[in-house]
């Protein structure tokens, strides 16, 4: 159980630095420079996960990279046509389409307060970004890109379980920086200093560390709990949004926050839960019996 926490606030910290990203791209990348980036945030995540850690699954690995670079590519590509609340806000559609891929894959099934949850996720989620009013291209290619992401994380469980997690980290980095190698050509690789900058950050700190995290503790919690914990991806996106791109937050956006946080809380204590729920009943059908 203790085992389980650890697994639900390694991947709730995830979460935060993944919404950090958000207003970062959308700050020092324009459409012209998205590509580059990505290719050379993923080749320094490549190489130092190569340095860090020498055995690593080929198969695998490609599999997971080419998901991961057309994912982010759609999605920081996006961004540049749309807001950075909305931009989460479509990124979290992942959540309800999560459950169904997991289901196809590894029969997962979701248990009852995961049932409860995907609703009420996507609801809050709603809420906090105002839905997809005036849905253009931008919002298209975050829609794909937010499948994508689906597909990724029930394949990290999946993949996780068959071999060492660790070996599921320098080929896929390094798959996804020749996914937008190849979309780059016609970029300008004449890159800025913040540019840079944040490619140092994304790199180490949101791709290294972060699928560390992901892949050595995803497998303990299962995709459908995962994805319910990373709903706190677009709460972070749109606070981080609001302190340092000054975006609107209104209260009924605070409400949607809240009700996202509840779900979060609500499947971080969901095996607390159905216990208490089973165990009633189960002294009854006992006692029935008898």
């Amino acid at each position: 159980m203790q085992k389980t926490y650890k697994a639900y606030i390694n991947l709730f910290l995830v979460t935060l630095i993944w919404g950090s990203t958000f207003p970062l791209h959308k700050a020092v990348l324009t459409d012209e420079y998205t590509f580059p980036y990505l290719f050379i945030r993923f080749a320094i995540a490549g190489i130092v996960s190569l340095i860090i850690w020498r055995k690593q699954s080929f198969k695998y690995g490609m599999i997971l990279g080419v998901i991961l670079g057309l994912g982010h590519a759609l999605q920081t590509y996006g961004i540049n046509f749309t807001d950075a609340s909305k931009s989460g806000f479509i990124t979290s559609l992942y959540i309800p389409f999560t459950p169904i891929i997991s289901f196809l894959i590894e029969r997962e099934k979701p248990n009852l307060v995961q049932w409860i949850c995907f609703p009420l996720s996507l609801l809050g989620s709603y809420m906090l970004f105002g839905g997809i009013h005036g849905f253009n291209i931008g919002d298209f290619l975050t829609f794909i890109g937010a499948i994508l992401f689906a597909f990724h994380i029930v394949l990290i469980t999946k993949f996780s379980k068959i071999v060492q997690e660790t070996s599921l980290l320098a080929y896929q980095f390094i798959f996804a920086a020749l996914v937008n190698l190849l979309l780059s050509f016609s970029s300008n690789w004449k890159l800025t200093q913040p540019i840079i900058v944040t490619t140092l950050y994304t790199s180490i700190i949101a791709t290294v560390l972060v699928n560390f995290v992901q892949v050595k503790y995803q497998k303990v919690v299962g995709s459908n709990s995962t994805v319910l914990i990373f709903i706190g991806e677009p709460i972070f996106a749109s606070l981080f949004s609001f302190i340092f791109l000054k975006e609107k937050f209104t209260t009924f956006q605070l409400i949607g926050a809240i009700l996202m946080i509840l779900v979060i809380l609500l499947t971080s204590f969901s095996d607390k839960i159905i216990n208490r729920l089973v165990k009633p009943v189960s002294k009854i059908e006992q006692n029935n019996k008898r």
